[in-house]
């Protein structure tokens, strides 16, 4: 994998802050990074016009810039080196865009706003606008990675999820999964009974999955999941799998192509990326 020597982390002054901070700290003495990169976007337009008056003469860049410095130096415990950057921007996701092109950033963290609204600062447009890796953490989420879940489409695309996968188990001795979820293909289920066609899937996965772990060299200890979808979407599936199974890190790539599925493929991300999960998501670019 690409080393991870420079991080953006995604501020908007909310609650959710805290536990960027915290998981960021984790991340960079986990990875050993050379600096990490909070930003915040202050949205002057936003600001009511009841409001021009009493904020004459103050400056927010300032204000703000200070409260965020207390708040890193009072959560990031790592030794890695941290910078607070405030900017007046329209657009967020065009700002990080920016920000991650011009200090050549590996990974851009960023929070889950799907469950509390109000507790993110970029939309789904960011995945397809940052060429680096994003991770995307919920609220609350604890800075601890036992348990990890690779998603494979076992498509060369995929490779790079395990790379992920094989480094942060080096440095943290979790245990990864490497999962892939399947939908029985319509057009076969009229004809063929239900039991036999999901028998006849699944041993031609399994055998695919082998030639592919074999193929990427993988070298840390690894087992696997082959998931029937059935009726329920493969990101949906994936999600309630992972959340019942306590994992701590879900990883996927931003694209791919299978028969049988299509976890890699933009949509399936997408989906993934704007759930309500409880568990931190790595996307691999």
């Amino acid at each position: 994998m690409a080393e991870i020597k420079n991080i953006l982390v995604a501020l908007d002054l909310s609650n959710i802050d805290t536990t960027l901070i915290e998981y960021a700290s984790f991340i960079a003495e986990t990875l050993k990074v050379n600096k990490v990169y909070f930003v915040h976007n202050i949205k002057k337009y936003e600001i009511s016009e009841l409001f021009e008056e009493q904020l004459k003469g103050i400056n927010l860049d300032e204000i703000i810039g200070d409260e965020l410095n207390e708040k890193v130096e009072e959560r990031f415990t790592s030794s890695t080196d941290w910078e607070v950057l405030i900017s007046e921007d329209p657009y967020s996701e065009s700002l990080i865009d920016y920000i991650v092109n011009k200090y050549e950033i590996q990974l851009a963290i960023v929070g889950n706003k799907n469950k509390i609204k109000g507790t993110g600062v970029v939309s789904g447009k960011l995945l397809h606008m940052l060429k680096c890796n994003i991770l995307s953490i919920p609220m609350n989420s604890k800075p601890v990675i036992s348990a990890i879940w690779a998603g494979t489409d076992f498509s060369s695309a995929s490779n790079k999820v395990f790379e992920v996968a094989e480094n942060l188990q080096k440095t943290t001795k979790a245990t990864v999964k490497s999962v892939h979820v399947y939908n029985v293909p319509l057009q076969f289920s009229i004809y063929i009974p239900k039991e036999h066609l999901d028998s006849k899937i699944e041993n031609h996965l399994k055998g695919k999955h082998e030639k592919f772990i074999k193929k990427i060299g993988y070298k840390g200890e690894l087992t696997t999941e082959i998931i029937p979808g059935r009726d329920t979407g493969i990101a949906e599936k994936l999600r309630t799998k992972a959340e019942s199974a306590k994992v701590d890190l879900i990883i996927v790539g931003d694209k791919g192509r299978n028969t049988f599925s299509s976890l890699l493929v933009g949509s399936v991300t997408d989906e993934l990326f704007n759930q309500d999960l409880n568990i931190p998501l790595w996307i691999v670019k």
